[in-house]
């Protein structure tokens, strides 16, 4: 009995095929490309850690005197755009090889069971895959041998942040305005929080008002601008560049200042400075020397200049005087060293200091009169608990006088009350042109209602 020829067996491959259901051939082209993406994956972690953890040292010997110098100033002169095509380009090649890997072993493993299989091998093997050969290996490569990292990405990275500008200006445009909210929203949380630990640190002690005062000064320093402590232009004393000598002499001696500015025509045209040091060699001599040759440069600073960076600048330029200018370039007023320095320690009095110079008298716990020109941040820094609602207030007016102008809008006669939160401001002594006295008191509350009565 003769048997059918045998039939030829079937190469592996085709075997294999069979069992799989899946062609071999086919897979390589997966599995060729989660190869490629993988590098790419490693080349992007390789970059991150090379260009921004390479001491600034090296990184000048890098760019100087080799082919791909100019690509990597060009790289690391916007270094934020720098990282956002990083990390989108790292996510681009980390999102593909989890996408080609979910393909792939969906089809060597077809059907609903094999499915949930493939996924948890691709959510298991991928993940380990990209953790260890795309992140960990290529940053501890990197950590040592950076400089080669950064020769070879250099052109790569370059035609990445040329295909990802446009996501990557968003990136960057977006994480700029985050900062800054970030930064302004977090300064003011940080010091509404010192405060409130200042005073619990001192709510029991008794002993220590003036170190408590010191320590808020220090907290609101960086927040004061010059306008908020200057002294007004009405308040300032100027010399007339046309006037002699001797009425030059015998008013700087009246008023007893150690600088005086001068000006021709008016406070908006100061030219100089005097010193009262630089008449002291003439203080006895009738014939008046050319006094205008003793005038020292003026210092000028706008209006919104805060007073740490002022304080940075007197000690700079050697100087205790600054004209105060506002937009227009007009004298608004006048500060010196020592009203910066009296917003940490206090009122500072010398030897010729009168003791109601500082036209704050207090009348019980909770009145005081004082000047229409006090400032609200005096006040506030004297007893924060009592005038607490002046802070609202504060980027509207400077001055007590101002405050009653902006709510009144007039200047009042004298007997005039103007509420102001749980204050009342009334008006003692008033002018066509100014407010000089005032009297500021806390409301008295009777059966619910609030009445701006006198406490005395």
């Amino acid at each position: 009995m003769d048997l059918p020829p045998a039939e030829p067996a079937d190469p592996l491959p085709v075997v294999i095929d069979q069992v799989v259901g899946f062609s071999l051939v086919d897979a390589l082209f997966p599995l060729f490309g989660i190869f490629l993406l993988l590098l790419g994956s490693a080349l992007i972690s390789a970059s991150e850690v090379a260009f921004f953890s390479m001491k600034s040292g090296n990184l000048e010997d890098l760019t100087k005197g080799n082919a791909s110098s100019l690509r990597i100033q060009r790289l690391l002169a916007r270094p934020r755009h720098l990282l956002a095509t990083l990390l989108i380009a790292n996510n681009l090649f980390n999102i593909s090889i989890v996408i080609v890997s979910y393909q792939l072993f969906d089809r060597l493993m077809p059907g609903e069971t094999e499915g949930w299989v493939a996924f948890l091998l691709n959510s298991v093997v991928v993940t380990f895959v990209i953790v260890i050969f795309g992140e960990s290996l290529p940053k501890v490569f990197a950590n040592s041998n950076q400089s080669k990292v950064i020769q070879f990405a250099a052109i790569p990275i370059s035609i990445l942040d040329v295909l990802f500008r446009p996501i990557s200006s968003l990136l960057v445009m977006g994480s700029r305005f985050f900062d800054r909210w970030m930064k302004k929203s977090s300064t003011a949380l940080s010091l509404e929080e010192l405060g409130e630990a200042i005073d619990l640190t001192y709510e029991q002690r008794h002993d220590a008002p003036r170190e408590k005062d010191m320590l808020k000064g220090i907290v609101a320093f960086g927040t004061l601008s010059a306008r908020q402590i200057m002294v007004p232009r009405s308040d300032i004393r100027a010399v007339d560049i046309r006037l002699p000598f001797a009425k030059v002499r015998e008013q700087v001696r009246d008023w007893g200042y150690s600088r005086v500015p001068v000006y021709r025509d008016s406070l908006d045209e100061v030219v100089g400075i005097l010193y009262l040091k630089d008449l002291l060699p003439y203080h006895d001599r009738d014939d008046a020397p050319q006094w205008t040759n003793l005038l020292r440069t003026p210092f000028f600073v706008p209006e919104k200049k805060r007073i740490d960076d002022l304080f940075r600048d007197f000690q700079d330029r050697h100087t205790h005087l600054a004209l105060v200018v506002d937009e227009f370039g007009g004298c608004s007023g006048l500060i010196t060293l020592e009203d910066v320095l009296e917003q940490i320690v206090g009122e500072i009095h010398d030897e010729f200091d009168e003791a109601e110079n500082s036209g704050i008298i207090s009348i019980n716990e909770s009145a005081i009169q004082c000047d229409g020109q006090t400032l609200l941040q005096d006040l506030i820094r004297i007893d924060d608990g009592l005038f607490d609602d002046f802070r609202e207030f504060q980027e509207r007016a400077d001055s007590v006088a101002g405050l009653i102008l902006e709510l009144a809008g007039k200047i009042p006669e004298a007997g005039a009350v103007v509420a102001c939160g749980r204050l009342v401001l009334e008006v003692l002594e008033s002018d066509d042109r100014r407010i000089r006295k005032v009297e500021v008191r806390k409301v008295d509350v009777h059966d619910g209602t609030t009445n701006p009565t006198r406490n005395d």
